[in-house]
């Protein structure tokens, strides 16, 4: 599946106890060897929500949260879904074309992003390069925002990754650039253990909301990603919501020991 071509593989674990290693994730998210894919999603029993979603980046890495894959997630199940992940609980909900998920609320503490030591979340006092003063917000994962004039003339490709591994996050983050325009939201997104991707739910609802707290949006508020429009909606102290479009690609069979 698809949300606005950030591509999941997504296995269907709640019948059987798998073990997936963040090795064999990287074999499957090749996209020349194995599958082929962005995020490699597992969906396991839960005790706390209707299923749980075990997210592996394309690099093998495990990750709390991602706001796409939540609503093909709740696509798929359909009706109302509560989904437990690394980053608590969402709800989902299938539309006709795609899901309205509930990404809870969000986080602005500086521990809580993380970083390594304490600031302003909304006015950071550090910049790489011509990337200032950006907004932080930790919505189930964590994400630093830079507000420019034009977000397509940032080399996210060269500066994503040097903001991603940076000690300032002892978790690695999310870089997003975005800019507005008649109150629309333009955003690319580097994507922490992914890359530059066509889509980041996530990065979406953090970007969104700081742009609200900064007084630059109002809510509800249109993102444009380069694969496609979403819709965030937050006012202070409440849960985001997110509603976008999901695509059902193919099913298929694999050998699982073809992938190590």
């Amino acid at each position: 599946m698809h949300g606005l071509g950030n591509d999941f593989v997504i296995i269907d674990a709640r019948g059987e106890d798998m073990e997936l290693t963040g090795a064999r994730a990287l074999a499957i998210a090749d996209r020349h060897s194995g599958i082929g894919c962005d995020q490699l999603i597992v969906l396991r029993p839960s005790r706390q929500a209707d299923v749980r979603m075990q997210i592996f980046n394309a690099d093998g890495s495990e990750v709390e949260a991602c706001g796409n894959a939540a609503r093909c997630v709740a696509k798929l199940i359909g009706d109302e879904t509560r989904i437990e992940t690394g980053g608590g609980i969402i709800i989902g909900n299938a539309t006709a074309d795609g899901a309205i998920v509930d990404m809870g609320k969000p986080r602005f503490d500086w521990q809580a992003i993380p970083l390594a030591y304490a600031m302003d979340t909304l006015q950071m006092p550090v910049g790489w390069e011509d990337l200032q003063n950006p907004a932080a917000v930790n919505v189930g994962n964590p994400h630093v925002i830079f507000f420019v004039e034009d977000s397509a003339a940032v080399e996210l490709d060269r500066l994503g990754p040097m903001i991603e591994v940076d000690p300032l996050f002892p978790e690695k983050v999310n870089v997003n650039v975005a800019h507005i325009e008649d109150g629309v939201i333009h955003l690319r997104v580097w994507e922490r253990g992914a890359g530059l991707t066509r889509a980041c739910g996530t990065g979406a609802c953090a970007t969104a909301v700081a742009a609200i707290r900064r007084g630059l949006v109002s809510s509800p508020v249109e993102v444009n990603l380069p694969g496609g429009q979403l819709t965030i909606s937050w006012n202070d102290g409440e849960t985001i919501e997110m509603q976008g479009p999901t695509t059902y690609v193919f099913a298929g069979e694999a050998d699982w020991t073809q992938f190590g």
